[in-house]
């Protein structure tokens, strides 16, 4: 015992409020940014300027791209910050982040003021903890007794890193590495410069 709560088998109050703090504010925050890509909310591009720069970016279709990695963010985002279906959210947010660093950051260096992979290694890392820790007491799949085996992250990760794969083999040459003012003609001068990844 440790001011009052008991450490051992059941994790404590405390662990469970923290995971908590952890899925909603790095799911929120993905699922947000999903949104941006998706439905051009909170000051994002759209589903139209996102296919159009990844296109610039020589991925291929790049609609099917943009609807994959916006979904990816916007439904593990979700899934994450509610803790529903154990470890699906945290691989949405795996395969939009890996994808986000191999096709964007690589090469760079890795703090963002270079442009580099910061903030998607961050946030593979919670999403790797959360799958390792499971979503906590204080989640939906708790609150419905929904007990999703961990070990399904394991196909999972199968299929993310066959994602991954397709993308990069997908991928052609890049034609330009512009934000996606530059690169979608039908978007607005003077939207904000940061790439939708």
């Amino acid at each position: 015992m440790l001011g009052g709560m008991r450490f051992g088998r059941k994790r404590s109050s405390l662990a469970d409020v923290g995971l908590l703090v952890l899925r909603a504010t790095a799911g929120g925050l993905l699922a947000g940014h999903g949104a941006q890509k998706l439905l051009g909310w909170f000051g994002g591009h759209g589903f139209d300027g996102t296919a159009m720069w990844l296109e610039s970016m020589g991925m291929r279709p790049a609609r099917v791209w943009a609807a994959l990695g916006g979904l990816a963010e916007l439904g593990g985002g979700l899934l994450t910050s509610l803790g529903f279906l154990g470890p699906a959210g945290p691989l949405g947010i795996l395969a939009s982040m890996g994808m986000a660093t191999a096709k964007v950051h690589w090469h760079k260096p890795i703090w963002v003021t270079s442009g580099g992979a910061e903030l998607p290694v961050t946030n593979m890392a919670i999403a790797t903890a959360l799958i390792l820790t499971g979503p906590g007491r204080l989640s939906l799949d708790e609150a419905l007794d929904l007990d999703v085996p961990r070990w399904l992250a394991l196909p999972g990760l199968a299929a993310v890193g066959v994602g991954l794969g397709l993308g990069l083999a997908t991928s052609q040459p890049e034609a330009q590495t512009t934000s996606p003012e530059v690169a979608g003609a039908g978007l607005q001068a003077g939207d904000r410069a940061a790439h939708p990844i």
